[in-house]
């Protein structure tokens, strides 16, 4: 990376973490663009660089934080000894929510909006570079694992909307349950969902 690309990489960062703080202390409608660009100690006109305005940067923000805490699951399950499919989606989805149940802050920014975060195409990283892309990595598990799926985009989008719409709740309110009674529940359903969406033998051979 040259030294201009370094230079530009390095406003968007302060642009973004300036926002974040921001939206996390005061909320999005109560910042604006100059309260974050003189946070971030540089000209308002920069802002408009890299942003159409405050909301690209909480939509950047949500896809963000959300494939962040995708990639540290994934990257930790490959780690493990985890081998069948069910139990690598629950290692995943287990990771994810410890991880925004050890975050609360960040569950309330991302809110409802975790799918679409981690699923949203084309996810770029703080650098501009493409970073991990979660449809590639869930792609390449499908395709490891001995089973086959009748559309397996909508299994992980069922899965990922189950999880956070259930969650969110449970997290921040403690209701209608504690998050490890919730668990009890959801990763059955969960495995449940796989069941369904798998293809039996005898199907793939009528075909």
């Amino acid at each position: 990376m040259g030294k201009v690309e370094e230079n530009k990489r390095l406003k968007k960062d302060a642009i973004v973490n300036s926002a974040f703080s921001l939206f996390i202390q005061k909320g999005i409608n109560e910042t604006s663009i100059a309260d974050i660009m003189k946070k971030a100690e540089l000209a308002k006109g920069t802002f408009y660089l890299y942003f159409k305005d405050k909301f690209e940067v909480r939509d950047y923000l949500v896809r963000k934080k959300a494939t962040q805490i995708f990639e540290d699951a994934y990257h930790t399950m490959e780690q493990s000894d985890v081998v069948e499919f069910d139990d690598k989606i629950i290692f995943l989805v287990d990771h994810m929510l410890n991880q925004l149940n050890d975050n609360k802050i960040l569950l309330r920014f991302i809110s409802k909006n975790l799918s679409w975060g981690i699923f949203r195409h084309a996810i770029q990283n703080m650098s501009g570079e493409r970073g991990l892309n979660a449809e590639d990595c869930m792609k390449q598990m499908f395709e490891e694992s001995d089973l086959k799926f009748r559309n397996p985009e909508m299994l992980l989008f069922m899965i990922i909307e189950l999880v956070n719409s259930t969650a969110h709740n449970v997290i921040l309110y403690r209701q209608p349950v504690e998050l490890p009674e919730l668990k009890e529940y959801l990763y059955p359903l969960i495995r449940r969902m796989i069941r369904d969406f798998t293809i039996e033998e005898s199907e793939l051979v009528m075909v």
